[in-house]
């Protein structure tokens, strides 16, 4: 029988993320409560990089990783991950992983590894932004609201997000723009690894991934009729990063077309260091 997940959202995260193995290349997960019974995005990424880590030679890191989303999951059903060794070479390790249910793929991504070596280095500096200690959290802004989703997000958020601008649960901005700044930080202690921390960073960052897109055309999660879906995830780790640590996700959208909004990224350490950057292409119905 699988033992029910802990109530603390971060805790049950970690729990959530603790793949059991099912053979050399296969391990399996469980699914975490949405609403609306689709499995998050995020969560199904960091366990299919979090699987794909586990085959790799010790030392080696992820530092890019292309996913496409494929078919949505189902909360109710625990997800298989299928990992490929495509390569292992003397500085780099290439994976492919499948996250499959009922016997079909929800996701296919392609994650490459390599150990840490030096060499030339460079980053764009991080913006001005105020202090994460003088914005409201999304626990304030949605605590008082009675509505199940705010409900969900209070209870079960494991990151404390706070939007330099207003967000957008409750409505759209009031001066569209293309443009955001989030800080983020893990509701609670996480352990010293760093394929871990960086798993979780790709789970904090899809969901507030494609507001930009929303932001520009006067959209908010709220808005009647809106249908958002994401395509697919890139991303890349410059740096080591701590997701118990303050970060700074600075946002934009340069494009939207076809039903589909192109959203960009890039994430820096509260120091100022660019650790990772992130491109998501997401489905937009609008009636």
């Amino acid at each position: 029988m699988t033992e029910p997940l802990p109530t603390d959202p971060m805790v049950r995260l970690l729990a959530a993320l603790e793949l059991s193995s099912d053979g050399e290349n296969t391990f399996s997960g469980p699914s975490l409560h949405r609403p609306g019974g689709r499995v998050f995005g995020g969560q199904v990424l960091a366990q299919a990089l979090l699987a794909a880590g586990r085959t790799v030679p010790d030392g080696r890191l992820p530092h890019s990783l292309h996913g496409y989303f494929l078919r949505p999951g189902d909360v109710e059903h625990p997800i298989t991950f299928a990992v490929e060794r495509l390569r292992d070479g003397r500085s780099f390790s290439a994976r492919r992983t499948h996250a499959i249910q009922g016997g079909e793929p929800i996701l296919s991504m392609i994650t490459s590894f390599q150990h840490e070596q030096e060499g030339i280095e460079h980053q764009d500096p991080m913006p001005a932004a105020p202090r994460p200690e003088d914005l409201d959290s999304t626990h304030d802004v949605l605590g008082p609201i009675d509505h199940p989703l705010a409900r969900f997000w209070v209870a079960q958020s494991a990151f404390d997000l706070r939007h330099v601008d207003a967000s957008l649960y409750l409505g759209p901005a009031e001066d569209p723009t293309d443009r955001q700044m989030i800080w983020m930080r893990a509701r609670g202690v996480v352990p010293d690894d760093q394929l871990l921390h960086r798993a979780l960073l790709a789970y904090a960052c899809d969901e507030v991934v494609l507001e930009p897109v929303l932001r520009k055309h006067g959209l908010s999660f709220v808005s009647p009729g809106l249908s958002v879906a994401s395509l697919d995830h890139a991303m890349w780790w410059h740096r080591p990063v701590r997701v118990d640590e303050w970060l700074l996700y600075v946002q934009s959208s340069p494009s939207a077309q076809g039903g589909r909004g192109l959203s960009t990224a890039k994430v820096y350490s509260e120091s100022g260091a660019l650790v990772a950057s992130i491109a998501q292409e997401g489905m937009f119905r609008v009636p």
